[in-house]
């Protein structure tokens, strides 16, 4: 496997990493049997996937617990685990114990690599609580990265990240901590808003990418005949009209029409290529250069196994342009605002 630096630190991760959402089961992903969790891990450390993407917000932790499970056995020294703690559990007399908390579900003695999940401010901590004295008092944005600096100083986690952070969010939180690694970003054929702005941001500041939603929750593995075969939790995304699923928040028209076109496109330079759609995916976010890691998830061994053959063999320059230009439309359409699940005027990572 492929591996690459972050930015201008000294942390170097797979190309490829392991997300680990669906562990440990839940109403977003379904009953995730251990053992498949189990096989899957140790057939990733065979083939050099060796970034496991966790957060203690997946699952109520159960996707933590299940990880630490699955780890079992393996060397510590031939994996790399990266967790996220909620922005409302970051002040400092909180963050402590979640991230203890993590280590605890997880089995380990150190994080190499430990996340905000979302920005710290009153509209995305809401999302994490009901807490109305948190969302009202939010934790210090000085103070939480001064925690993490503290803990990482104690040994408890060796690199400091961020998630979902815009442009604005990502400078406040450098000039506190100079040496964040990671911002951890949504990237894929159909979610493309990255490029924009926060892309060329991490590049000027030296700041790595770990790229997730890289087959955007099944829609570029063709898992799905419709939008309307999609699983309701799935189609929370401004891609898809409001009325699709109950428990989305952006309230906006969607996307459906473009997507439809962009799947339709893909598909078609998929089978000229001789390839899946998966495959083709995989490795068009791979071939940009902004990307340090992109992570997949995988219920079985099968499916690791096809995502990592993905990973070889690039895309001709000229495939990755077409891919570019039948995906257009859809970033048009959705905008310059890469928080999906929230309405551009409600975007959570600004």
């Amino acid at each position: 496997m492929e591996t690459r630096a972050c930015g201008k630190s000294s942390l170097v991760l797979p190309a490829l990493g392991l997300g680990c959402w669906s562990f440990g089961g839940g109403a977003y992903w379904g009953e995730c049997d251990q053992a498949d969790a189990d096989a899957v891990v140790r057939r990733a450390v065979e083939l050099g996937v060796t970034y496991f993407d966790a957060a203690e917000a997946y699952n109520n932790g159960r996707s933590e617990s299940s990880l630490g499970i699955a780890l079992k056995g393996i060397p510590r020294e031939a994996v790399l685990v990266g967790t996220k703690v909620s922005p409302s559990h970051c002040y400092p007399h909180t963050l402590p114990a979640h991230c203890e908390a993590s280590l605890r579900r997880l089995g380990l003695e150190y994080l190499d690599l430990y996340m905000i999940h979302w920005p710290i401010h009153p509209h995305s901590i809401r999302h994490f609580t009901d807490d109305k004295a948190v969302i009202d008092n939010p934790p210090k944005v000085r103070e939480a990265f001064e925690s993490l600096m503290a803990l990482r100083a104690h040994g408890k986690i060796r690199h400091i990240g961020v998630s979902n952070f815009g442009p604005k969010r990502l400078r406040e939180a450098l000039e506190v901590c100079p040496d964040i690694v990671i911002d951890q970003l949504p990237y894929s054929l159909l979610t493309r808003a990255v490029e924009g702005e926060i892309f060329p941001e991490c590049q000027r500041l030296g700041v790595g990418v770990i790229g997730y939603m890289t087959l955007l929750q099944g829609l570029l593995a063709d898992l799905y005949p419709s939008l309307a075969d999609v699983p309701p939790y799935q189609r929370r995304t401004r891609h898809f009209h409001h009325t699709r699923c109950e428990l989305t928040r952006h309230g906006e028209e969607g996307a459906e029409d473009e997507t439809n076109a962009a799947l339709a496109g893909i598909r078609e330079i998929a089978r000229a290529s001789g390839l899946g759609m998966a495959a083709v995916a995989i490795k068009w976010a791979l071939a940009n250069p902004a990307v340090s890691c992109c992570l997949v998830g995988a219920r079985s061994v099968r499916k690791l196994d096809e995502n990592v053959d993905a990973a070889d063999d690039p895309l001709p320059p000229a495939t990755i342009e077409r891919l570019n230009q039948v995906t257009a439309p859809l970033l048009a359409a959705l905008g310059n605002s890469f928080d999906y699940y929230e309405s551009r005027a409600n975007d959570r990572t600004r």
